[in-house]
């Protein structure tokens, strides 16, 4: 048996995504789209501790930067709401409302949150007092709501959506810019465990988050060349303190508005792993959130069943002791190829085959999901090995995802240069109508420009001004 390094699986054929997305997310047994309300998916076990795993990442995440995890009520009433009009300018078409209690009209109706600031706000106002109270940084996970009038899609394009969502307070501008860009080392680290690499883009006043200074999307790319959101930074300055009224006294006894920021993901993360790294086996999941990170797969024939089993739990209780999220398939009446065929389809990052051969050999033989290829160790390296299988795994998907990022990643310096499904580099003057014609001639959005910025020599691709900056023009999932 030889240890040659396979090539990653290809990504999935971009003429059949559709179909293969769904499929290998039932077959997988992430959720499970039957329940009776569209777009409200029942998250099934497997599923729900892969979301636990990247909520425990981005967790460890929060409490590192100090921020302390809290829970707000559902939902929010209406004059709250409307305090902000620009947040209701961009929320109204999609919003929940709950107008009655059994019989009885309510006096003020409610709303499903669709995202938390002016259910979190009002109260601000009464935490926030003086200097001392900031920064005030919180988050919480919860659930939103928002009427997704377009098909829905498990994870990428839901009605209720798993959400996590920080919020903070500063005393200055210059406070809540050096939290933007916490939050960015923050998303660098998990895309680096989550294997997404991303652009960091500066939305376009038209684009961004409602009642935000500006906003900063990050942005993967999918096998379609459709870029897919998974996280939104946004600067508020003081737009929503304003609304709210929310006021410190600093030093020298002046009030002033506090400078807010929020930083949002979503199970879009999710949808973004199943679709960059999937192949046509089925899903492939970083190592460091799988729900089982190694499976072990007895291979028992006669009279050395019950001895290839002893040495199954031995290596599981080995591989448990160190930290691995590990389980043995011994199911019975089960052959091997249809747990083989099992443990591709749920993505488990390596699997660890026993037969007489290994028993006899006091071996393992190691099989990495990503490239299939087979390697055999002796038994006493299985955690060594294991960790390192595990490491390099994590470091190819992140490496192959940002090869393909790459190479679909092209500058146009005319409208007929675009026609592929690809993101372009474009230039643009930065005016609105320049804009929306280039999105108009081109059925494309433009998602913005590099929040790092990067030099650019180029004439915009609508008015022709020689001073244009670099743009990125794509298509959204």
């Amino acid at each position: 048996m030889g240890n040659e390094k396979k090539e990653p699986y290809e990504m999935v054929d971009t003429q059949y995504y559709s179909e293969w997305y769904n499929q290998v997310i039932e077959s997988s047994e992430l959720t499970d789209k039957r329940y009776p309300v569209k777009g409200m998916n029942i998250w099934r076990p497997y599923g729900w501790k892969l979301m636990w795993n990247i909520d425990s990442e981005t967790r460890s995440h929060m409490r590192r930067t100090g921020h302390h995890e809290v829970k707000f009520p559902l939902l929010i009433p209406e004059d709250e709401f409307q305090k902000e009009a620009d947040h209701i300018k961009g929320f109204d078409d999609e919003v929940y409302w709950v107008t009655r209690a059994g019989r009885n009209e309510l006096d003020i109706p409610l709303l499903l949150r669709p995202t938390s600031e002016t259910a979190m706000y009002p109260v601000f106002d009464l935490w926030v007092r003086s200097h001392a109270d900031l920064p005030l940084k919180i988050f919480q996970m919860v659930d939103v709501f928002r009427y997704e009038t377009k098909q829905t899609r498990a994870f990428t394009r839901m009605r209720e959506i798993h959400f996590f969502e920080a919020h903070t307070c500063h005393e200055t501008s210059e406070d809540a810019e050096e939290q933007i860009r916490e939050d960015l080392e923050i998303m660098e680290d998990l895309s680096r465990k989550l294997c997404l690499p991303n652009l960091e883009l500066k939305r376009t006043e038209w684009d961004k988050f409602p009642g935000a200074e500006y906003t900063v999307g990050v942005d993967s790319l999918l096998p379609t060349g459709r870029l897919l959101q998974i996280a939104g930074i946004h600067q508020y300055k003081t737009n929503f303190a304003q609304a709210y009224d929310i006021r410190y006294e600093d030093v020298e006894g002046e009030h002033r508005f506090v400078h807010q920021t929020t930083y949002g993901m979503s199970a879009r993360l999710i949808g973004a792993i199943i679709g960059i790294h999937g192949d046509e086996k089925g899903i492939v999941l970083p190592p460091a959130v799988a729900p089982i990170q190694v499976r072990i797969i007895p291979i028992t024939y006669g009279e050395k069943e019950s001895e290839i089993l002893d040495y199954c739990d031995d290596l599981k209780e080995r591989l448990g002791s160190a930290g691995f999220r590990v389980d043995i398939d011994d199911r019975e009446d089960v052959r091997p190829g249809s747990k083989f065929y099992d443990s591709e389809m749920k993505g488990i990052p390596i699997r660890v085959d026993i037969g007489s051969q290994e028993l006899e050999q006091k071996s393992i033989t190691l099989v990495r999901r990503d490239h299939g290829d087979k390697k055999e160790y002796g038994h006493q390296e299985v955690v060594e090995r294991v960790r390192e299988e595990c490491e390099a795994m994590e470091e190819d998907m992140y490496s192959k995802a940002e090869d393909f990022l790459q190479k679909n990643m092209v500058d146009a310096e005319d409208l007929s240069d675009i026609v592929e499904e690809k993101v372009y580099r474009i230039g643009w003057c930065g005016s609105r109508g320049c804009g929306e014609n280039i999105e108009e001639s081109t059925d494309r959005h433009i998602l913005g420009t590099l929040y790092q910025g990067e030099e650019y020599q180029g004439k915009c691709l609508n008015c022709g001004d020689e001073n244009a900056d670099a743009a990125y023009l794509c298509k959204k999932e």
